[in-house]
């Protein structure tokens, strides 16, 4: 039996391995990848089922009081639930050399460090105190405009998104659409999410081409959801600023 599970932990290492290079490779040419099937769908209904549980997260924001859309989105309180803990600490981990190779070939003179808390104290040193992962819910007819998640002085420039809903099944539209406007001009790509699936994207701007300065402001949002229910989990790494006593 301990053959077989280290072989299966072998195995499963590889495979992950695999992802994450395909992975960069994708965030490189595109500006975001997909990691398939990166939660159950035991896992997604488990976290869909937190959205009610008011005491797990510090803010509502109903999206049509602010012209962002229609739907509504909850900031999770910290302490985060422990498996989204975790699973943020391990997503910053895989992503952090990607953000510091393209801040190199952006001329950006930011390292991020390769822990998530060593992260998180410098946003606290300047003031980015308020937990940042969300999650989203949307019915019939709401949608997310295009926007970037931008929330104080340190901003990590990719960021997560995982749907937690069966698309066709849980609910049909409610695509998510991603922007980039470069030198050459603009366009937009439609990404195909099943649940469990997983989309990092960048948060702001993207070295267009390896090894060049020439970079892509990118902005994301979600198509009109035409039935059903959409629930998905936000994971972004940097966090936000403490409003201001006049707000």
């Amino acid at each position: 039996m301990a053959a077989t599970a280290e072989t299966s932990d072998s195995e499963t290492a590889a495979r992950c391995d695999a992802i994450w290079a395909n992975a960069a490779a994708s965030l490189e040419r595109d500006g975001y990848a997909v990691l398939p099937a990166l939660l159950t769908p035991d896992q997604c209904t488990k976290l869909a089922d937190i959205y009610p549980q008011d005491a797990r997260f510090r803010s509502r924001v109903v999206m049509a009081r602010h012209n962002f859309g229609r739907g509504e989105y909850k900031y999770f309180a910290y302490p985060l639930p422990p498996f989204i803990d975790r699973l943020r600490h391990a997503l910053y981990r895989r992503l952090a050399p990607i953000a510091n190779r393209w801040n190199r070939q952006l001329g950006v003179d930011v390292q991020y460090p390769a822990d998530l808390k060593a992260f998180l104290a410098h946003c606290r040193a300047a003031g980015q105190t308020r937990p940042t992962p969300l999650m989203l819910r949307y019915g019939p007819g709401d949608y997310n405009c295009l926007h970037q998640d931008l929330y104080g002085e340190h901003v990590f420039p990719l960021q997560v998104a995982i749907v937690l809903s069966a698309p066709e099944v849980d609910f049909t539209g409610g695509e998510f659409v991603m922007t980039g406007t470069r030198s050459s001009g603009q366009y937009a790509d439609v990404v195909p999410l099943m649940q469990g699936d997983a989309v990092v994207f960048a948060v702001n701007e993207r070295p267009e081409v390896a090894g060049r300065a020439r970079k892509v402001t990118m902005r994301h949002g979600v198509s009109v959801v035409r039935s059903g229910t959409r629930y998905t989990l936000g994971m972004i790494f940097h966090d936000a600023r403490e409003p201001s006593a006049s707000a």
